[in-house]
């Protein structure tokens, strides 16, 4: 039977659910309008002059997408019959540039469709394979009336594998035996500066290509006419032929010529324009795209054609030109994916303010938008085989990168506008009553400082809490000294404190706690877990096990915290690195019953424990473990805000990062025991809310992984782009500045909720930013030994340790140190070797930068810990803040 409240809550959904999604349609329909217009404005049309599609000369290699005179593999006779009648309509006049193979078929095949032919021999540092090209270059001018001119040689001597002299020589042997103009073809300066050559020529053939002197199109068509001028004027009684003149439609900048089709038909229109009008000769360079000439050129000698290697014209013959041909279908399938995708995201988030949805719906669009984008550019280009092996590397950082940026965008949009809690569990207020269930306190130590241990015990002795007791389980520590203070104090407090010395024992401190939890007080119901550098509160007990009250409660946890954030600034910046997770992410998981379990501060249904089977002796990271299956047998868990209890932080950088490697290293563990039910969500174990929060709590720590390998692999990279250019392109501008763009976005995400939610000051905020990147290398380093290995040992954190020495803090971080150096270094050279001729070389080095900063972060925090101590300003006060704006 349906209750009054219950059709009224219907009622109200049945409402709600329809304006809410009215609003999100028009959030998206907005959104995406703003989006077509943005592409619309980096995609602005180019003017240039119509053209009646006709050419006075077009440089001609017939090869198929794959085939290569690199290989020796040629096209047929009938593929390149084909190509000659698909450029029958533009041109009669052909240029070509070897006789090997096929290659020397073509001035047949190209009478018998009407084409002139100005025939070459390739000429290289092969004087044997030189006279063999020249041989069959002059029987073809004898056997061939189609041949109308002759060039020896194609940049040879700009290439400087051959000598003037020997190209001399060469020109004087093919001139004494045929009856056509002969000339060799070479950029223009090389004419200017060896004026001699012209001597030995009938014509002067000349490159002239605006790209490679860094030159804007809108300067490009004039730069060749000064050029052609300029030839004119220096050999004023040879006619000069512009056997290669043009634009290439992708690859890298090169200075200010920026490689598209719509330059490439912008350019190619206006000179055809001023040809025309001036009676200039010219080849168009080129018919169709040779990705082959990577291997000779790089990247960019594939895109010269004036047709795609599959023959597909690449710009139009009238009207304005498109940078990206296509764009708008482009456009339009990424504004529809993001919208199916920001309608689907925003149906889950129901509690979330407009100011959140119209935020989280812009985010997808952008993201939905640039995976299309990434796809079309990668779709669109030729890759070599080095290409290749990054787009393998790459590709799969992309699409973590892009889960990154949802993943973070989400938590920053539920912090800032998530609207009530709805699962604010609250402690119980002062002065309620003292009774409940009997609680078994468990302390596991090793090698812990006894004087520490003892003020941890006296705390939990002045608990205000009718029935507890205390289990201190000592393990695998050697030395008596430290464990026989502890045990002589615990016999002090009384008989409801039991201490347990283990010697060797298995298991870490799961294995503690299992020895623990065995021997709790048998009417122990809720079993709490305090690490041994805590002081608690008198009420912890009385204010959280009333909680237990809800039967199907089996984890109440409280913050950690800590007392000695003043001691200096490097324990100051941990302290609010740590603060952000307790008052940021277990805030917004508690509202998925999907909260950590941190291993202090926590209380349990000793009942849940055992039927879960205890602690994990197998995983470093045990409470994080069992707190995730405990979710699985679909337990309730709780999350109170207020802190009950505070340690003291790592007393060196080398602790700290030992103890997040622990982490790491254990979430590693926990995700390959754990795959099946968090990946797949098969069993129905979790619940879809639980399944993301845990996968977007892990992907941070799996994006440190991925930076360290992108940080060699960039390393690698760059020494091909330095030694090997024609082989190693820079990487898709788009990936780069994904990168930097998603730097930029976290640390502002950083500092607002710092401020908005954390209640820090901008650079408390900003150390806390500090100290999480100075463990990028150590995390990322625990998680691919994670993947890769079985187990690794359990590392205890020390503490109350005395500062290091500077010698000792620089050698805890000279990894990072040394990876620092090589990406200083690798950007630096970038830019001294190729940043004046190439913007691309720019954005390389801020990439290279941008992934040097954790490892910068990481020595600078080990030099602030080094040097002497800094006080930290208030701390008391600050902490007071953060729990105000927390509780607010």
């Amino acid at each position: 039977m349906t209750t009054a409240p219950q059709r009224a809550t219907r009622r109200t959904t049945r409402r709600t659910i329809p304006r809410r999604l009215g609003v999100d349609l028009a959030m998206v329909l907005l959104i995406g309008g703003v989006a077509w217009f943005a592409s619309q404005a980096f995609n602005r049309p180019v003017a240039a002059p119509d053209w009646d599609g006709t050419l006075a000369g077009l440089s001609f290699s017939p090869f198929q997408p794959g085939q290569s005179p690199l290989a020796d593999d040629y096209p047929s006779p009938e593929e390149i019959a084909r190509d000659l009648t698909l450029l029958k309509p533009h041109t009669r006049a052909l240029r070509t540039y070897g006789t090997a193979g096929t290659l020397g078929e073509i001035p047949a095949l190209a009478a018998a469709q009407g084409f002139t032919v100005t025939a070459g021999a390739w000429i290289g540092g092969d004087r044997a394979g030189n006279r063999a090209e020249i041989e069959r270059l002059v029987a073809l001018a004898r056997e061939r009336s189609s041949i109308a001119r002759l060039l020896v040689g194609n940049e040879a001597l700009l290439r400087e594998e051959t000598s003037v002299a020997a190209m001399t020589d060469y020109l004087r042997q093919v001139r004494r035996r045929v009856a056509v103009p002969v000339s060799t073809s070479e950029p223009w300066h090389i004419w200017l500066d060896h004026p001699e050559l012209a001597r030995e020529v009938d014509f002067i053939a000349a490159h002239v290509l605006p790209y490679w002197e860094g030159l804007p199109l809108d300067e490009a068509v004039a730069y060749v006419l000064l050029r052609y001028d300029q030839l004119r004027a220096a050999f004023p009684d040879k006619p000069v032929v512009l056997t290669e003149v043009g634009w290439p439609s992708d690859g890298r900048l090169r200075g200010r010529a920026a490689p598209s089709p719509a330059n490439q038909g912008a350019f190619l229109r206006r000179f055809l324009q001023q040809a025309e009008a001036r009676g200039i000769d010219y080849f168009a360079l080129e018919a169709f795209d040779q990705p082959w000439k990577r291997a000779i050129e790089g990247a960019i000698g594939a895109y010269w054609g004036l047709y795609d290697a599959e023959r597909r014209p690449k710009f139009a013959a009238e009207g304005p030109l498109d940078h990206v041909p296509g764009w708008r279908a482009l456009t339009a399938v990424g504004i529809a994916l993001g919208a199916f995708l920001a309608l689907a995201l925003l149906h889950r988030l129901d509690a979330l303010r407009p100011p959140g949805r119209l935020f989280l719906a812009a985010l997808v669009q952008g993201l939905s938008l640039a995976a299309v984008w990434l796809w079309h550019l990668h779709a669109s280009r030729y890759l070599g085989p080095a290409d290749w092996a990054l787009l393998a590397a790459l590709l799969p950082a992309f699409g973590l990168l892009l889960a990154l940026y949802l993943a973070e965008g989400i938590e920053f949009a539920e912090c800032l506008w998530g609207g009530p809690l709805r699962r604010a569990f609250r402690p119980a207020p002062e002065g309620g009553p003292g009774d409940g269930p009997k609680v078994s306190i468990h302390l596991p130590i090793c090698r812990e400082p006894p004087d520490m241990v003892i003020e941890t015990l006296a705390a939990l002795g002045r608990l205000d809490y009718a029935d507890f007791e205390v289990l201190v389980v000592d393990n695998n520590t050697e030395d008596e000294r430290l464990w026989r203070p502890v045990a002589a104090f615990c016999r002090a407090l009384g008989p409801r404190f039991r201490f347990f010395h283990l010697g060797a024992w298995p298991g870490f401190k799961a294995g503690a706690l299992n020895f623990a939890l065995r021997h709790s007080d048998p009417n122990a119901e809720i079993v709490g877990v305090v690490d041994s550098d805590y002081r608690v509160e008198r009420n912890w007990l009385k204010a959280l096990v009333p909680l237990f009250a809800d039967p199907g409660l089996s984890l109440v946890q409280a913050p950690q915290d800590y007392r000695d954030g003043a001691a200096s600034l490097f324990k100051r910046f941990c302290f609010w690195e740590y603060a952000g997770f307790f008052h940021l992410g277990m805030v917004r998981r508690n509202e998925h019953n999907a909260i950590i379990q941190h291993g202090t501060m926590t209380l349990l249904r000793r009942a849940a424990v055992e039927a879960a089977g205890g602690w994990a002796e197998w995983c470093i990271c045990e409470d994080a473990e069992l707190g995730l299956r405990l979710n699985e047998r679909r337990l309730e868990t709780a999350y109170v805000r207020h802190s009950f209890g505070r340690g003291v932080l790592p007393d060196s950088f080398a602790a700290y990062r030992q103890q997040r490697f622990r982490w790491a290293y254990g979430a590693m563990q926990i995700i390959r025991r754990h795959a099946r039910q968090v990946l797949t969500g098969r069993q129905g174990t979790l619940t879809g809310g639980q399944r993301y929060h845990y996968l977007a709590g892990w992907l941070p720590w799996m994006a440190d992984g991925l930076h360290l390998a992108v940080s060699l692999i960039a390393l690698l990279w760059t020494a091909g782009i330095l030694a090997l250019p024609k082989h190693f392109d820079y990487p898709l501008p788009l990936f780069a500045a994904a990168v930097l763009g998603f730097a930029l976005f976290k640390l502002v995400k950083l500092l607002w909720l710092y401020r908005a939610r954390v209640g820090s000051r901008w650079g408390e905020a900003l150390g806390a930013a500090t100290a999480g990147l100075g463990l990028t290398y150590i995390v990322g380093k625990a998680v691919w030994q994670g993947l890769v290995t079985k187990g690794a040992a359990f590392r205890r954190t020390p503490k109350c340790r005395p500062r290091p020495g500077l010698g000792q803090a620089l050698a805890v971080v000279r990894e990072e140190t040394a990876l620092l150096c090589a990406l200083l270094a690798a950007a630096s050279a970038v830019l001294l070797a190729r940043g004046g001729a190439e913007p691309g070389a720019h954005l390389w080095a801020a990439f290279l930068l941008a992934q040097a900063i954790p490892y910068g972060a990481a020595l600078w925090l080990s030099l602030v810990n080094g040097l002497p101590a800094i006080r930290g300003r208030a701390h008391g006060r600050t902490r007071r803040r953060a729990a105000e704006r927390a509780d607010a």
